[in-house]
């Protein structure tokens, strides 16, 4: 006895009661649904973008100089290129920021819709789907371009150093999410026990960093080939500056 699908869901979420079999037909279903574009996509793609790793890294220094010098610029973002998304994305840089509501990082850098490929979370960590957002980024949209972004007077750097210094709790899971922030921490404490917060900012955006370099297959890879690039980067919340650490 078969049971009609679903109209709600075309049976993916009601399948036909078969057993093993039944989940491999939704396996595939599911992969090919992700796998292969509209005949529009397929049609019209939107291409890949044809920046290097350095013209990437170039334009993320001039979007940043136009916003900290309030200078005019144009950024993507009409109908027509709302139109032109529809079909895809292709970004030209994978960036990892934090949430901190003052470092919105299209504005900072002055990029537009389908421009960059962001994640997001407190202290600008990466976690499995964290790193998994980059690798698609690179390895399936051709981002050229990796930014890990930190920023001075990061709340989620300043609960870590709280942890080293004064043993600090906190409730909930903030404690679990500042625990891959600690090592950087530790590795700016200086003999005298000091911390300074702008260090352990700079010093986690670095470590994750290095981490996406030395932890991904994908962006390996990609940068053995010379198609990738991958820097750490600091902002100034009073000046819109940001500060560019590219020896990772």
């Amino acid at each position: 006895m078969q049971i009609d699908p679903c109209h709600c869901c075309g049976g993916l979420l009601h399948p036909r009661p078969q057993g093993r079999r039944a989940l491999g037909g939704i396996t595939t279903s599911l992969l090919a649904a992700i796998a292969l574009p509209s005949r529009a996509q397929a049609a019209d793609p939107v291409p890949r973008t044809t920046l290097s790793p350095d013209e990437a890294l170039a334009q993320m220094k001039e979007g940043n100089s136009q916003f900290r010098t309030e200078a005019p610029y144009r950024a993507a973002q009409g109908r027509e290129r709302r139109v032109e998304l529809a079909r895809g994305q292709a970004p030209f840089c994978a960036l990892v920021g934090c949430s901190d509501s003052r470092v919105p990082p299209e504005l900072l850098f002055g990029r537009g819709l389908g421009e960059l490929f962001i994640v997001r979370n407190a202290g600008n960590t990466i976690d499995t789907a964290a790193l998994g957002s980059i690798e698609y980024g690179v390895g399936v949209l051709g981002c050229p371009l990796i930014v890990v972004l930190g920023h001075e007077s990061c709340g989620a750097v300043a609960a870590a150093v709280e942890v080293v210094q004064r043993n600090a709790i906190f409730p909930g899971v903030i404690g679990e999410m500042i625990q891959p922030i600690i090592p950087a921490v530790l590795s700016v404490r200086r003999p005298s026990g000091e911390i300074v917060l702008d260090e352990a900012v700079a010093a986690n955006a670095r470590r994750v960093a290095a981490r996406l370099k030395s932890q991904s297959p994908i962006a390996q890879e990609a940068v053995r080939a010379n198609k990738l690039k991958i820097v750490a980067a600091r902002y100034k919340l009073d000046d819109g500056n940001v500060e560019w650490f590219e020896d990772i």
